[in-house]
């Protein structure tokens, strides 16, 4: 009934999709100068963006192996 085109493909294209269109900002953001790397803060601010995105693809993970029951 699950099997993994149901369950998996929508996640890794969910977060496959979106994490290169993330680096494809971080990269565009850092190339402008828009994101000063020897700022402090945007220093900061960069970390809790890769952090934000790592962690919500992992609560995101979690659920679904919980819904799996597994």
């Amino acid at each position: 009934m699950l099997d993994f085109s149901r369950v998996w493909l929508p996640f890794i294209y969910l977060y496959g999709v979106g994490g290169f269109g993330f680096l494809v900002g971080m990269y565009l953001i850092t190339k402008s100068n828009a994101l000063n790397l020897s700022n402090q803060k945007h220093k900061k601010w960069l970390l809790i963006l890769i952090f934000g995105f790592i962690y919500y693809a992992g609560i995101h993970s979690v659920f679904i192996l919980l819904a799996l029951g597994s």
